[in-house]
């Protein structure tokens, strides 16, 4: 579904992202595990539009990418769900829902995106006239995910999902996102919280300093002692 190869990100003289090779199959989670610093958003943001490479090709469902507008591709069904979660604090639970389907123009359908995500997070049916920025961190990232599913995903990604959330809400956004896979969704997961991805993935890449470090399923890195003590030791 994705092909990433070679992929380069500068910002000026910083290389952020060197030679990439990544690749995502239909109805997996993919996760992207590393540090702060290690490129995992600037290349979820090439992915979607945001930044321009400086080299290497970018191709999703056999499209070549570059050259073609963030919006286009949002509507081809890229959908990526920010690190800083998007949401509009001052709109409510539900204006905020609407904004993520805001390319859909039949009604009826934004009526039964809406009702999924209200099958999903059924809290936010109850809030969705409360204002997103008087919710906790946990709520919010619901209605960022939610937001993100309103524009009807092929491919869904999330940048850190998890940050500053308790351990118990990182549990139930891993059902949740379990759950979508066995929908069929396809999910490209950037995560520092190795044990989250490491519970949901099919398969991990391991960032750092812009370069893919080990590539491999998730079985096989449970399986791997340096990884383990790495990665999840603190996890």
């Amino acid at each position: 579904m994705l092909e990433i190869k070679d992929l380069t990100i500068r910002y000026g003289e910083f290389l952020a992202v060197d030679k990439v090779d990544l690749e995502v199959k239909p109805g997996e989670i993919v996760g992207i595990i590393g540090p702060n610093g290690a490129g995992k958003t600037s290349l979820l943001n090439a992915v979607a539009g945001i930044v321009d490479p400086a080299g290497g090709s970018l191709s999703f469902e056999g499209m070549a990418l570059p050259g073609v507008p963030a919006d286009e591709r949002l509507a081809r069904g890229l959908v990526l769900v920010p690190e800083i979660r998007g949401i509009f604090g001052m709109m409510s639970v539900h204006e905020n829902l609407l904004m993520g389907a805001y390319l859909c123009r039949d009604k009826a359908e934004v009526a039964r995106r809406m009702e999924r995500v209200f099958t999903l997070f059924p809290i936010l049916r109850d809030r969705r006239r409360q204002l997103a920025g008087t919710m906790s961190g946990g709520q919010q990232q619901m209605v960022a995910i939610g937001a993100g599913l309103m524009a009807a995903p092929r491919l869904l990604m999330l940048d850190e999902p998890s940050i500053g959330l308790a351990p118990l809400i990182i549990q139930d956004i891993g059902r949740t996102l379990t759950a979508l896979r066995a929908e069929g969704l396809t999910i490209l997961l950037s995560e520092q919280n190795a044990k989250l991805a490491t519970a949901i993935a099919d398969r991990i890449y391991v960032l750092q300093s812009g370069r893919v470090m080990m590539a491999r399923s998730t079985e096989s890195l449970l399986e791997d002692p340096k990884f383990v003590e790495a990665f999840l030791s603190l996890a």
